[in-house]
């Protein structure tokens, strides 16, 4: 660790969502932000590249490069550009993209620029269901290494080699033209220090965790298993990677291009690449045996917990577990689930239609005090649901719902799964509803809770980042009251890009390792929702009839012969 000194040192955390990338300026020597900034993707807004009638959720490099630009110039402007000392970079994932041999990728090309299959395949495409039932099923059969194993035992559609089978299958000019594919945190990162593909370092968090890469069989899955799989992946291996880094590790520094475009220098340090809910729990202060739950337009769930303390056992249902990739020397697991923030915003596009599709017939009010309407009812909608649906009785609505309308990530992923609402009467309104929802997404995330524990993994505390942790009282006191347990909450406004600015900092030598780090540099915690006991048995039991609905549910949707997928309105940014 270098001296504390009078010489500023500052880093910086770019933090790729769903809907929008944000980065923060953080002055390392005391974790005080300097500056944050947001760019919302303009292609995505549109849902350009997708169909979501299919779940094919695709978004285009362009967009990733727009906002890297808006973003990093914007913070960059705040201090000398010389007392930047690093820069570090997370993503969702799996979102992976193809490339040529020089790490471009393809929907950058004038031939490929219009091609959903070109672009990067978004965390929540499920276009690959069948892709990840082979996956699974071949793991099993092919009679050598079960290579989900540390995936949890269960391959889900959202993850990397089953969407690349996916694209292989469906665009024979995609495949001839995909040199290599990366997750969207290594390309980026690519993108910024100009390195070479070939000795490009790959992220341990996302090659652990959607890949199947793992050390005990010498990196990614065998070449024979992989062309079991499909003979379109013949190959593909040798031009991946057999090594991975984790996001601590110097990955290069900024490249020429790079610098300029950024206005910063060519001795910024670019770190290693992360997903983000894996940064984010950095941020949000996590230690051995805390579960942080990022929550946003999902979940993510991310536990630590030292490498010797669980040895070889395998947590089943969950996504995986990988030494390093949160905290480097701690095993990383991971849960989540596909729709949390999502749910609720369905629910509101619901409550919307009228506003989009009737009000501009209205012959009483002029078209800006449409608009005008509009903006102000979608503003208000969710606190004004929120506050009605904690005033309903629980005792007098026994609306049930589950929370799968984007499938189950865990535990045990089932992306086919449907959600559902049961017990409607006459007297079941907007907020009755609305209060099953958010009681369904608690119950989700207390199965998640359940099953670290059965596993043997125990959840000591729980925290919480993101959107809804920060903006949703609602939510989080019913989440407390579910749990049986206090819920902490971050105080950062953008922990995943605070934690990259952690990452950043050891990368950039300001400090030995990622713990002190985050020591250092954290902020610490706003408040704790505490729960309420007169609340707990009800929850109790509801939870049982949850569970119970949840059976009925995944018994009939494993009695179609084939998944019917329904049409998916937009996600609305809820982180």
């Amino acid at each position: 660790m270098e001296q504390q000194a009078a010489t500023p040192a500052y880093v910086i955390g770019v933090d790729y969502g769903t809907d929008s990338v944000r980065a923060v300026l953080i002055d390392a020597r005391t974790g005080a932000e300097k500056a944050q900034a947001v760019h919302h993707y303009a292609r995505w807004k549109t849902l350009q590249y997708c169909n979501p009638a299919r779940n094919q959720f695709r978004q285009h490099p362009l967009d990733y490069i727009e906002g890297l630009e808006a973003v990093v110039r914007r913070v960059a402007q705040q201090v000398p550009a010389a007392d930047i000392r690093g820069l570090a970079v997370d993503t969702t994932g799996s979102t992976p993209g193809p490339v040529n041999a020089q790490g471009v990728a393809l929907g950058l090309l004038p031939e490929f620029a219009e091609n959903p299959n070109a672009q990067f395949v978004l965390w929540k495409d499920h276009t690959a269901l069948d892709e990840a039932a082979e996956i699974n099923h071949k793991a099993r059969t092919w009679g050598g290494e079960d290579y989900t194993k540390f995936e949890g035992g269960i391959y889900s559609s959202e993850w990397f080699w089953a969407k690349i089978m996916h694209v292989l299958r469906e665009d024979s000019a995609v495949a001839q033209a995909a040199h290599s594919w990366m997750e969207h945190c290594d390309w980026i990162t690519l993108l910024l220090t100009g390195g070479d593909l070939a000795s490009f370092k790959r992220s341990r968090c996302a090659a652990g965790h959607k890949a199947m890469w793992h050390e005990s069989w010498g990196g990614l899955p065998a070449e024979e298993f992989l062309t079991h799989l499909e003979p379109k992946l013949a190959g593909l291996r040798a031009r991946l990677f057999t090594e991975t880094y984790t996001a601590d590790e110097v990955a290069g520094r900024l490249s020429q291009e790079w610098a300029q475009r950024l206005g910063l220098t060519t001795d910024t340090v670019v770190a290693v690449g992360s997903f983000d809910a894996h940064a984010g729990a950095v941020a949000g202060e996590i230690e051995a045996y805390s579960m942080v739950k990022v929550m946003g337009t999902s979940t993510c769930d991310i536990v630590v917990a030292p490498t010797a303390e669980v040895g070889s056992h395998l947590v089943a249902g969950i996504c995986g577990q990988v030494d390093g990739s949160v905290i480097p020397g701690m095993l990383g697991l991971e849960a989540g689930q596909s729709a949390f923030g999502d749910l609720l915003a369905w629910f509101r596009q619901i409550l919307e239609w009228p506003l989009h599709n009737v009000l501009s017939s209205s012959k009483v009010l002029t078209p800006e005090l449409q608009a005008a309407l509009r903006d102000e009812m979608s503003d208000t909608l969710l606190v004004q649901l929120s506050a009605a649906a904690a005033a309903v009785d629980p005792a007098e609505s026994h609306v049930l719902a589950l929370d799968w309308v984007n499938g189950r990530r865990t535990p045990d992923a089932n992306q086919a799964l449907k959600g559902a609402i049961m017990n409607l009467t006459m007297g079941s309104g907007a907020p009755q509803i609305f209060r099953a929802l958010v009681e369904a997404i608690c119950y989700g995330s207390k199965q998640i809770v359940e099953r670290f524990e059965q596993e043997g993994i125990a959840i000591k505390q729980v925290i919480g980042i993101g959107g809804v942790a920060k903006k949703s009282q609602f939510v989080m006191q019913t989440l407390a009251d579910v749990l049986n347990r206090p819920i902490k909450i971050a105080v950062s406004e953008q922990a995943p890009a605070l934690g990259s600015a952690m990452y950043a900092a050891v990368a950039a030598g300001i400090y030995p390792d990622v713990l002190t780090a985050q020591k250092a540099m954290g902020s610490g915690f706003a408040e704790t929702y505490e729960p309420n006991p007169a609340r707990v048995a009800d929850y109790q039991s509801r939870y049982q009839q949850y569970q119970a609905f949840g059976q009925f549910v995944e018994a009939a949707t494993l009695g179609q012969s084939e998944p019917v997928m329904e049409p998916e309105t937009p996600a609305i940014t809820t982180a």
